[in-house]
């Protein structure tokens, strides 16, 4: 396969327009918090021509690689742009024509039929008594009858045209979009997912009465391997205890269809928070990305093809296959994370029991202005008992727990004890973030201090949940909100099992 390269681009950092004009077939490139957009690729070509039955004119885009000869069947991947924006713009905001180079398959990106707007499903954030939310001016909802959605049929139209024009896989008909075309991808996923072996979508979750009935359960039938980005700002809903059930019930309706396993495997590499479900019908992958806003990461199409797309295939008899994809989806090997108030760990991708919750403390500055007192900091304290079992240390309690020694596995002594803020190590005293404390007949401290001090490992914090791991990771709110869940119930997830096929 050919080499991924990164042409030079002309930055537009006064750009404030939604989606330039001038950029069409230029070099401009415009960046705005991750959602950059690369030159005009060389090799994108415009196409017109009527792709549905009532024989309007039809635009969309091809990509095809220089490697491609016709010779044997290559994968497709339609990409479907936001709302008010094009096919076009769709290919320069992310990496899919970069990707379709370097690994030989041909992306197709559609305009929509209509002011560059899809006919999506418009419903309610609450599948049980919400309010319907109604479409945005400009917007031509979907008919109930998905059948008679030109966009849906315009959809159909690019896959059929295109595997008369190029030699495809007929298994490895791929569908990813942004925002509106999330919305436009999942809709299509919903109601002709047989005719794909994989679909993605960013920042844009469905309305929930579209996924469940009142009564809470599933419509629609059928396995599709399915991954979902969710930026930490994206904020749709706007309300952020709103956004993160409409997410969890997203995310709970794929797992739901494709028989997932209640626990993934977690990996955080850098801001990239990923969640790996396995699936006896087909797997999914949930990805939220800290610090980001509502749109697409430039390298969101990258992961969604090497850890997703690469490794799956619509077999002839309809079911799904998985085979090894570029990046495995496999979960940190060394990772645990707690939530406050929780009773459970997450422990190398498995929930287990704590001898006593985990506790945010905070340390105190006494005799500030006006003889006040402030917080200087803030820490999750996690039981002795537990972090010992983690690292393989032998602990020793002593005085109904209120003072404890540890033997760490490489022979470093500890010694804590309760209201101290001091751990003596090898008989030398350091300071801890915090003093230890003492519940339930058990002695807490410091998760972040205790890793970071003796094992220089990353621990990091959000809404109340902290990971730890050996290599950079940054916890994002939807990942946090994920581990919570699982932890809350023990790894039960009541509010999941409670729906059904």
């Amino acid at each position: 396969m050919a080499s991924m390269i990164l042409r030079p681009g002309a930055p537009d950092d006064d750009n404030r327009d939604y989606l330039p004009e001038r950029i069409k077939g230029s070099d401009v490139v415009v960046n705005e918090n991750g959602n950059n957009s690369i030159p005009y690729p060389a090799r994108l070509t415009e196409h017109h021509a009527p792709l549905t039955k009532d024989g309007i004119a039809d635009t969309w885009y091809e990509y095809i690689p220089a490697s491609y000869d016709g010779s044997k069947p290559v994968p497709l991947v339609i990409s479907v742009h936001g709302g008010m924006m094009t096919g076009w713009g769709q290919a320069i905001y992310t990496s899919w024509t970069l990707v379709a180079e370097a690994n030989g398959f041909i992306v197709a990106f559609p305009d929509a039929s209509l002011n560059r707007i899809w006919q999506v499903q418009w419903g309610s954030w609450d599948f049980r008594n919400g309010e319907p939310s109604p479409p945005p001016p400009g917007a031509a909802a979907c008919p109930e009858n998905v059948d008679e959605c030109r966009d849906v049929q315009l959809l159909l139209g690019v896959i059929e045209h295109m595997k008369r024009s190029y030699n495809i896989d007929p298994g490895r008909v791929y569908m990813q979009g942004m925002s509106m075309g999330n919305l436009m991808t999942a809709l299509f996923a919903r109601s002709y997912g047989a005719l794909l072996a994989g679909a993605a979508g960013s920042g844009c979750s469905s309305f929930l009465d579209r996924l469940f009935t009142a009564e809470g359960r599933v419509k629609g039938s059928g396995m599709l391997p399915v991954w979902q980005s969710r930026p930490e700002n994206n904020d749709i809903p706007p309300e952020k205890k709103l956004s993160l059930r409409v997410n969890r019930y997203n995310r709970y309706y794929w797992m739901k269809r494709n028989g997932c396993s209640v626990l993934p495997e977690i990996s955080i590499v850098g801001e990239n928070n990923l969640a790996f479900y396995h699936g006896e019908g087909a797997d999914q992958v949930y990805l939220d990305i800290k610090n980001r806003d509502h749109g697409q990461t430039l390298d969101d199409a990258a992961l969604i093809w090497s850890y997703l797309f690469s490794g799956c295939r619509r077999k002839p008899d309809g079911s799904i296959e998985h085979t090894a994809s570029k990046l495995p989806r496999k979960g940190d090997a060394f990772a645990f994370a707690l939530a406050e108030g929780e009773s459970h760990a997450w422990l190398n991708n498995r929930v287990v029991p704590l001898p006593t919750p985990a506790r945010t403390w905070q340390k105190l500055k006494y005799h500030g202005l006006n003889g006040g007192t402030r917080v200087r900091g803030e820490y999750c304290m996690a039981p002795l008992r537990f972090l010992a079992g983690v690292f393989g240390a032998a602990l020793a309690e002593r005085e109904n727990g209120a003072s404890a020694r540890m033997t760490l596995a490489d022979g470093r002594k500890l010694q804590f004890a309760r209201g101290s803020i001091g751990c003596v190590i090898d008989d030398d005293l350091r300071s801890m973030y915090c003093e230890a404390i003492h519940r339930d007949g058990q002695l807490l401290v410091s998760v972040e201090w205790f890793c970071r001090y003796l094992f220089n490992l990353t621990v990091t914090e959000c809404d109340g949940v902290v990971y730890v791991t050996d290599h950079f990771a940054e916890l994002s709110e939807n990942m946090a909100d994920l581990i919570r869940d699982l932890l809350r119930d023990g790894g039960t997830l009541s509010d999941y099992n409670a729906l059904t096929i």
